[in-house]
Order: C-alpha cells, then sequence, then structure tokens
C-alpha cells in the first residue's frame, strides 16, 4: 500500500515532537498510557447507558508486554479503538486531539455541567513521544461497533501506511519496536520489566484502570514430605499478571476514610523518610478551582535542606497523572519544607504536559495552599505545642527568613508562627502570648539580642526592664534582629531593645539629674573618647545601666548584633558593616569613680583603665577582643 504523507508541515514537526518538546525519553510510557486510560475511558462512558457494550469497570484494563528476543514493547488496551477515520485522522494529523473533542462533545451534552470521566489527553501530541525511543511504531485498533480492524504504521519521518488486518476485539494494540542501544542511550531499559513497573509507579501510579504485566519471577519450591536433613532448597521460575499501579490516590478518597497509618506509610514510602510527619493537610476544594491536594509538615529538616541542591515544590498531578515531580510554583519560599501533592484538572499545562503556564488557577491553588499550610501550623501552636516546638527547632530558621524576604512582603502572614526565648516563662513564646502577658501600663514589646539566652539574662543593661516585672525576648538566631527589623510593630506596639535610651520613661527630674552628672563626667567622657580614638564614636553617661558599670552600645542602623552576623557570612566584606560603638558607663558606679581619680592624678593609668572597660563591653557584648594577650597583660599591670 501506498505511503500517506502526514498532513500539517509533518515532517519538521514530528521531529520537533520527537526530539524538542519532551524532556525525559521515559515520558513515552506516561503518555501512552495516558491514551490507553482515555479510550478505557470512553467506553466505560459509553457502557453506563449501553448495555451491548458487555463489559463492567472491573473487565478494563490496559496491558504491557514487553518482548527482549522481538525487542518489542506492546501497551494494549480494551477500549473504545478506533476506525479507519479516527486513526488518520488522529495518527495521521499531528497535533489533533480525539480525547480533546470526546471531552468538548460531552461537555455540550451535559449542557456545561460536570462530565462524568476525566480525559487526560488533550494536545494530541503524546502518541508521538513513542518515536523517541522506537523506530519503527504499530498501531492495531478495532472500534467498538465496529467488524473491522485496521493497523497504522509509522516510522516517524516521511508518512504512515494504514492497512485492513484482524483483531478479536475493541481495543488498541500499540506495538513499540526499540530503538538498539547507543553510545549514550540505553534503550534496552523500556524492554525490563522492574523498570517498566518503575516508570509506570512514578508517572501512571492512580490511572483508574489496572496496568498489568505478565511477571517473571522465582519462588523457593514446597519442602517435600520425605526431604532428608541434607535437603537443600530448590527455586523455580514463574509467570505471574501482575497489577503495577494502586489505582486509587490516598488523596482522592474523603479524609474521614484514611486512618493515621496510611497517611504516615503514603509519606514515608513517597519522600524515603524514616520518622512519621508532624502533620498532614488533606484539602478537597470545589467552586472555581477544583483540587486535591495532600500536605505533610516533616518533624525533621532533610540533610540538604540548607544546600542549593535541594529543591521546594509539590508533585502534580492532572487527572491522576503524574506532570511534574516538584511544582515549584505551588510552594512559597517560607513553606519550602512542606511535602505533599496537588492534582487538579484546572491546571493548564504545556504542550509536553511536563511544565505548567502561569495561570489564574495556578496562583489561586498556591495561595489557597499557603492559607491552609499557615492554618494547620496554628493549630499545632495552639493545640499541640510539643509538636510545633519540634517544628519549630527543625524550620523556625525559614519562617524568620521568609519574615525578612521580599522587603517584608509576608511579615503579616508570618508573623503568628514566629516563637521566641521568654524571660519571664523560661521556655518559647509566641508575640501573641507575649502581648497577653504585657501589664496594661508596658508600652513596648522588649527585646536583647544575643548568642545564647543564658547571657542575655546577665546583661547590665537588662536589669531595669526586669526589675519594671517586664518580659524580655532573648533572640539567639542570625536572622533574629533583621526579623524584629521587618515587623517594627506587633499590633501597633512597637519593638524596643533593652539598649535604647527610651526603652523606659523617665521623669523631667531623671532628666535634668541625669544632664547634670554628664556635664559634671565631661572631662572623664572627653578622655574616654581621647584614648580609645576611632574603637568607639562616643562616650556617654548611661540612662540603661542600674547597677552594671559598663556596657557597649550601637548608634545607627547597623546593630552590635548585625555587626557579629556580618562578619561570620562575609568576613571580608564585614569591615564596611560595622556597627558605631557607644562606650556607656554608670556614673555611680565604683569603676567610674577609680577612672575619674585617675585621669586627676594619673593618666597612664586612667588609659589602662578607659582599655579595661571598653574590653570588658566587648565581651558583655559578646564581641571578640582584637587582642586577648594584650588585655590579659593589661589586667595583670592594673593588679600588679
Amino acid at each position: 500500500m501506498a505511503k500517506k504523507q502526514f498532513k500539517a508541515e509533518s515532517k519538521r514537526l514530528l521531529d520537533l515532537m520527537i526530539n524538542s518538546i519532551y524532556t525525559h525519553k521515559e515520558i513515552f510510557l506516561r503518555e501512552l498510557i495516558s491514551n490507553a486510560s482515555d479510550a478505557v475511558d470512553k467506553l466505560a462512558y459509553k457502557a453506563l447507558t449501553d448495555d451491548q457494550v458487555g463489559l463492567n469497570r472491573s473487565d478494563f484494563k490496559i496491558t504491557l508486554t514487553p518482548d527482549q528476543i522481538a525487542r518489542t514493547l506492546t501497551i494494549s488496551d480494551n477500549g473504545i479503538g478506533m476506525t479507519k477515520e479516527e486513526l488518520e485522522q488522529n495518527l495521521g494529523t499531528i497535533a489533533r486531539s480525539g480525547s480533546l473533542q470526546f471531552k468538548q462533545e460531552l461537555a455540550k451534552q451535559e449542557n456545561g455541567g460536570e462530565h462524568a470521566t476525566d480525559i487526560i489527553g488533550q494536545f494530541g501530541v503524546g502518541f508521538y513521544s513513542a518515536f523517541m525511543v522506537a523506530d519503527h511504531v504499530t498501531v492495531t485498533s478495532r472500534a467498538y461497533g465496529s467488524d473491522e480492524a485496521w493497523q497504522w504504521a509509522s516510522d516517524g519521518a516521511d508518512g504512515y501506511t494504514l492497512t485492513p488486518c484482524g483483531k478479536e476485539s475493541a481495543g488498541t494494540d500499540i506495538v513499540l519496536h526499540i530503538k538498539q542501544n547507543t553510545e549514550d542511550d540505553h534503550y534496552d531499559e523500556y524492554l525490563e520489566q522492574y523498570r517498566l513497573a518503575e516508570l509506570v509507579k512514578k508517572y501512571s501510579d492512580y490511572i483508574h484502570y489496572p496496568i498489568v504485566m505478565l511477571m517473571h519471577k522465582s519462588r523457593q519450591k514446597p519442602r517435600p514430605e520425605d526431604a532428608g536433613d541434607d535437603y537443600k532448597p530448590e527455586w523455580e521460575d514463574f509467570d505471574e499478571w501482575e497489577t503495577l499501579n494502586s489505582m486509587v490516590p490516598l488523596w482522592q478518597r474523603p479524609k474521614g476514610e484514611v486512618t493515621a497509618e496510611e497517611y504516615n506509610q503514603f509519606y514515608k514510602e513517597k519522600y524515603g523518610d524514616w520518622e512519621d510527619p508532624l502533620s498532614v493537610v488533606h484539602v478537597s476544594a470545589e467552586g472555581a478551582v477544583e483540587y486535591k491536594a495532600m500536605l505533610y509538615i516533616p518533624s525533621h529538616a532533610p540533610y540538604d535542606f540548607h544546600s542549593r541542591e535541594y529543591q521546594k515544590g509539590l508533585q502534580l498531578y492532572s487527572s491522576g497523572v503524574l506532570i511534574m515531580d516538584k511544582c515549584a510554583d505551588l510552594l512559597p519560599e517560607h513553606f519550602r519544607f512542606v511535602k505533599g501533592v496537588v492534582d487538579s484538572q484546572d491546571f493548564s499545562l504545556n504542550i509536553s504536559r511536563e511544565m505548567l503556564q502561569h495561570t489564574r488557577q495556578l496562583k489561586v491553588i498556591a495561595g489557597n495552599l499557603e492559607k491552609k499550610i499557615k492554618a494547620e501550623l496554628l493549630r499545632l501552636q495552639k493545640d499541640d505545642r510539643e509538636k510545633y516546638e519540634t517544628f519549630w527547632k527543625a524550620f523556625g530558621t525559614q519562617i524568620k527568613v521568609g519574615v525578612v524576604s521580599d522587603y517584608g512582603a509576608h511579615k503579616e502572614l508570618l508573623k503568628d508562627l514566629l516563637l521566641f526565648f521568654s524571660s519571664k516563662e523560661g521556655k518559647l513564646t509566641s508575640l501573641a502570648e507575649y502581648k497577653a502577658r504585657m501589664p496594661v501600663e508596658q508600652k513596648y514589646i522588649y527585646y536583647a539580642c544575643g548568642e545564647d539566652a543564658g547571657q542575655l539574662a546577665k546583661l547590665p543593661q537588662a536589669e531595669r526592664i526586669r526589675d519594671k516585672g517586664y518580659e524580655i525576648l532573648y533572640l539567639t538566631d542570625e536572622p533574629d534582629q533583621f526579623v524584629i527589623d521587618a515587623l517594627g510593630a506587633v499590633d501597633e506596639v512597637a519593638f524596643k531593645s533593652v539598649d535604647d535610651a527610651d526603652a523606659l520613661p523617665e521623669t523631667d527630674e531623671e532628666k535634668a539629674a541625669l544632664e547634670q552628672k554628664a556635664e559634671e563626667s565631661k572631662p572623664v567622657l572627653d578622655f574616654l573618647k581621647e584614648t580609645l580614638g576611632d574603637a568607639i564614636k562616643e562616650a556617654r553617661v548611661s540612662k540603661i545601666l542600674k547597677s552594671g558599670a559598663v556596657c557597649l552600645t550601637a548608634d545607627g542602623p547597623i546593630t552590635l548584633e548585625m555587626e557579629k552576623y556580618f562578619q561570620r557570612v562575609d568576613p571580608e566584606n564585614a569591615k564596611s558593616m560595622k556597627a558605631q560603638r557607644v562606650l556607656e558607663l554608670n556614673p555611680d558606679s565604683a569603676a567610674f569613680a577609680a577612672l575619674s581619680r585617675a585621669v586627676e592624678s594619673d593618666r597612664d593609668k586612667a588609659a589602662r583603665y578607659a582599655k579595661l572597660l571598653y574590653a570588658q563591653a566587648q565581651l558583655i557584648a559578646g564581641l571578640p577582643l582584637e587582642d586577648p594577650a594584650g588585655y590579659t597583660e593589661l589586667v595583670c599591670s592594673l593588679i600588679n
């Protein structure tokens, strides 16, 4: 029979289909199984209203048959089949989808209502992915209700043949003649049973119909009754039909019918974790955008979570078919730790069904999932504090980074999730819990930044705040200072560092007394600035010290904690990110009195006192000493 040419500039278009559209060759099996599922769907739908079909839903299946000797892989279905005209239209015209046409006709019949079956195919190009792994393809099909069968055959280059043939029943058999191996490609894997089973599990596990394959296995023979002590076990090979897919996704089942054990087992198997997740969010959304989702909050961070290699994203399914293994667009960066799946027919996919198009539906689903995740985390925080603190230990830093990122765009969403160590409670607390404990007269949310809560509790500048009975948040993580700056306030209650001079209100009498002490202390303060030089911006009489002698604060936008952070993350450029240091002294302390006397009587000793006090202030602030040995000599000289 004369070879017919493909329509629609076929040679160039077909070359594009085979070589450019799909990222991975293994995708071909997903596409052909999806087409088979569509064909079965069509006949199953017809069987609902036509008793002549003679098949129940349990009778439908898709069969895989690899033949390593002949180098063929056959994908068979007992679906609706195709007539000669349909073969020519669907396979001879590239990008014409019979599934899409069926879907449109069905929608018309139902006056725009819900269609009774999910049709996967919509572009009409998936079939041609077969030529990525096959150098010759035959399609034998018999349409339901027809006595004729036809065979379509092509090498995928210059056209196809269409000839009559025999076939006992309705359905379609696609035979792929698998290419020979090359230096770069190992095509033999598509003839291996266990590799095919793996691909079915990966991409087509939730196709609604059984995908079966005759599996070659081995087993131990039963022990003969008369076997003696020297009996050695014997093995035998056998073939067994095996259903490769699970068919019903867990997320498609009603939430009330899924046990905690099933949720946990799915999570462990799917994501390779050895621990149960902290929580699962099972969503079934209906309305303008329909989707189902199953989201997991892990109990610990994966080993590569903070590396560049880690990829966020949810598994994306469309009608039970895996489209993307990690769809990053469905998860915001601050919730990148969430694992799970999303299944929807409303996604707009590209022609290869490997990528999403950015549509309103995508944004709506992503926004809804973000709200669901936050709601679940808040529920844990309220109802299961132990689990929430486990989550916080694993992913708290990620939430804090989310508050700071994108110029604070997400701070309102995330602020309720934050936890900080409380001076009063001796444990982690939320901002809402802190505010609920605030005395009526307290104007600010107080905090202190450092590396350790125990050290922060001993800060001399925190003494006056604690003596008022006010609670202090001890911020010990690297992003904390940036988080506080990004938040600015919580429900119009501003944050105040214990280092801030105006952290507590002061009377006119207190102001006047401090001004007088500052004027009286001016010779000492000028001496300190002269002695320490550029190490400090200024020396001042402190408002924030109660019994402590000295402390170090910062003047300007860069705090001491920011300086330490920049020093850790970028030591080379940290010199330009230094805080403007202010040496604060308590004029009522014995140390200040000794310094004052030395300034008047022994300026050399006074200089040593000045350096000693500055070093002590550095140590209190958790800053490194530039010359530890020199500091030791200084202390020893003063002892002598």
